[in-house]
């Protein structure tokens, strides 16, 4: 069996890994954009050559993994463009650093209302587990216009909008082909109610030390021997 996790159990996994084992944000950050891309990747069908993409970013942490990912996305041939809920000089720390790399790369950026693409793939890192109520503004505008394409949707960590300790959706909140969630999976995302947002549900490996896991009481099996993705079976 795989433990699941509370939002209070995950800022607790965060706190640990930097602050108890010098794993920096922004190296987690990096281990989670390139698994993000990688089963992009995989969605559509094993490359990205020519394909259009559009990623969606916050500001915040789970904002920074989707621009991580679009870069990787970016270097294997894909059409990005990475579309943010705030002005780009609003960001702050790791994300605007990860977003500075963008500019350098002369990846396109816009706004939430510039938007008129139509996309093969759309990856969704508008908001993580620290969601906050519903989604509001630029944010919710991203999700309503990502529901309403035929293109697939990829979520990072959680579909945007869905509580990841209780499962409740939000409105609006990301319907989801598949889910990358991050570390061990989120207890709200086993939630019968949520499946429909969720879509197939997958978990990556953030290099979370099982030590660590171990002392907040949480028996967590080695899932990751074969591959840094696996399925997490309903």
């Amino acid at each position: 069996m795989i433990p699941s996790l509370t939002t209070a159990q995950m800022i607790e996994v965060d706190r640990a890994m930097i602050e108890d084992y010098h794993i920096e944000l922004i190296q987690m950050m990096e281990n989670a954009g390139r698994a993000f891309a990688e089963l992009a990747r995989r969605r559509l069908g094993g490359t990205v050559q020519g394909s259009s993409v559009v990623v969606l970013c916050g500001n915040g942490n789970n904002g920074g993994g989707g621009m991580a990912a679009a870069r990787r996305l970016h270097n294997w041939g894909a059409d990005v463009v990475v579309a943010l809920t705030k002005p780009a000089d609003d960001l702050r720390g790791v994300p605007a650093h990860q977003l500075d790399i963008l500019r350098r790369m002369k990846i396109p950026i816009v706004d939430s209302a510039s938007l008129r693409s139509t996309p093969s793939l759309i990856l969704d890192a508008i908001i993580g587990y620290s969601l906050s109520g519903s989604p509001r503004g630029a944010a919710a505008d991203l999700v309503r216009w990502a529901n309403a394409q035929a293109a697939p949707i990829l979520s990072l960590d959680t579909p945007s909008g869905l509580d990841v300790t209780s499962g409740r959706a939000h409105r609006p909140t990301i319907r989801a082909s598949a889910t990358l969630t991050l570390a061990l999976p989120k207890q709200g995302l086993s939630n019968p109610e949520a499946k429909k947002y969720v879509g197939e549900l997958y978990l990556a490996d953030i290099s979370v030390p099982p030590e660590l896991y171990a002392k907040m009481g949480i028996a967590a099996p080695s899932l990751f021997a074969g591959s840094d993705i696996v399925r997490v079976e309903a």
